[in-house]
């Protein structure tokens, strides 16, 4: 008896794929978009959800070039995925004639979408027969070229004028999957040993960080379920280390994560050092997630359910050696493992959320004693979130200091110019660190 599980067949996943590609133009997050679908179909679903949302400016310049007017929106979401998914053959994930074929499948299969399968057949099989020509038509549009929307490519042209197509490439690649080695159970060279007894390909990847060769699920990682590695960006990797430096020999360091979750930086303070973590995050549910973050590395911090922008709620009014500001941001830094972002980010969202960053500053400055430190940081690319903000509060704040820190560190490897001076020497996301210290009185 064959006990087998059978994948699910294509026309499934592609109308799995066209509901989330709905959703997420509808302002859902992929994340949220990706639980409503049923676990059979989720892997499948999520690899091509990815791959379509990668090629989705492209594919929405083939659609307005195959029909002017929109069918109505699941039949539209349905024939975008299957033009991303099929208009560079090279890199199909499946035969194209058999995409297009599953596709027709999917619109007849679904009362939602039957009435435009016709329609759906009619504009594949003639991109099919026009392929190379409809392409070049869009090669000139911008939002089709580098499949991110026309606000963003030009702030980022204006923020980065000499960087800017490497930075929007490297956000249509696919990030690798980092580690993070827990320095209380073990090292980087122990570990790749360790990956190398379980048959998994790794590389070093700063102080504490490894790269695989190839993603695998936590659950085949070794000593992920017993604390001794956690999943991390090796940009990411950095915030603790910078914030500890020079503050280590501090008796019974009191250092705040103001916005704390899911936990990866808290715990990775916890690594390097003796210290009391206060970790705050608004959301209850997330704080949650910092819980059993620091369970699985036997780890503890004081963790509160609050808003770090208003202290009166939840301030001791003990002064803090050590504030990580990891703030909400654009996550504009990492669009290699969640493209979904670039779709639902608008051009007005920047301002807005630079008021919040603003805000959170404002609030933590004067937490922190006088010789402590503050590290600012965000997962953004954009200036508005990282160097402008910094040189806005260092003008309005004469007793804060910026020490030596990596400033904006972009989405791509090694150093690419003066503006960037400290950009790792491997692969990693888009980060912005500045390290303040308050004067001594």
């Amino acid at each position: 008896m064959n006990t087998n599980k059978q994948s699910p067949p294509l026309w499934q996943q592609l109308q799995a794929v066209a509901t989330v590609l709905r959703d997420i133009r509808c302002g859902v997050s992929g994340t949220v978009a990706l639980a409503h679908v049923t676990q059979d179909l989720r892997p499948g679903a999520q690899a091509l959800v990815f791959h379509v949302l990668r090629s989705l400016g492209r594919a929405e310049a083939l659609r307005q070039l195959l029909a002017r007017r929109a069918p109505p929106a699941l039949a539209d979401a349905l024939l975008c995925s299957v033009l991303a998914l099929t208009w560079h053959d090279q890199e199909a994930p499946y035969e194209v004639f058999t995409l297009v074929n599953q596709a027709v499948e999917a619109a007849k299969r679904n009362p939602a979408t039957q009435p435009q399968a016709g329609f759906i057949n009619a504009c594949l099989r003639r991109f099919l027969r026009e392929r190379d020509t409809l392409v070049a038509q869009t090669e000139k549009n911008p939002v089709a070229l580098w499949n991110h929307p026309k606000w963003w490519i030009e702030r980022l042209q204006k923020d980065w004028p000499n960087h800017w197509q490497a930075i929007l490439a490297a956000n249509n690649r696919q990030a690798p999957m980092s580690l993070r080695i827990n320095a209380r159970r073990s090292d980087v060279p122990h570990y790749l040993r360790t990956l190398q007894a379980a048959g998994l390909n790794a590389v070093a990847a700063g102080d504490w960080g490894v790269t695989l060769e190839q993603a695998r699920p936590v659950s085949e990682l070794p000593g992920f379920a017993d604390g001794v590695v956690s999943v991390q960006d090796g940009a990411a990797q950095l915030a603790a280390p910078l914030l500890l430096a020079g503050l280590t020999s501090v008796r019974q360091l009191r250092v705040l994560d103001a916005c704390a979750a899911p936990g990866g930086k808290t715990a990775h303070l916890l690594e390097l050092a003796d210290c009391q973590v206060t970790a705050l995050d608004l959301d209850p549910a997330r704080c949650q997630r910092i819980h059993q973050t620091l369970q699985r590395l036997g780890l503890q911090a004081q963790v509160l359910a609050a808003d770090a922008a208003d202290p009166a709620t939840w301030w001791d009014g003990q002064l803090f050696d050590a504030i990580l500001l990891d703030a909400p941001c654009s996550a504009s830094g990492i669009v290699r493992r969640h493209p979904d972002v670039r779709w639902l980010r608008r051009d007005s969202d920047i301002a807005q959320l630079a008021q919040i960053q603003a805000r959170l500053l404002k609030a933590m400055w004067p937490l922190l004693r006088p010789g402590g430190r503050l590290l600012y940081a965000t997962c953004s690319v954009f200036r508005a979130e990282g160097e402008d903000q910094i040189q806005t509060f260092l003008a309005h704040n004469t007793e804060a200091v910026l020490r030596p820190s990596s400033g904006h560190l972009m989405p791509f490897n090694g150093v690419i110019g003066e503006a960037v001076p400290d950009n790792l020497a491997c692969d990693h996301d888009g980060f912005y660190y500045a390290l303040l210290e308050k004067r001594a009185a």
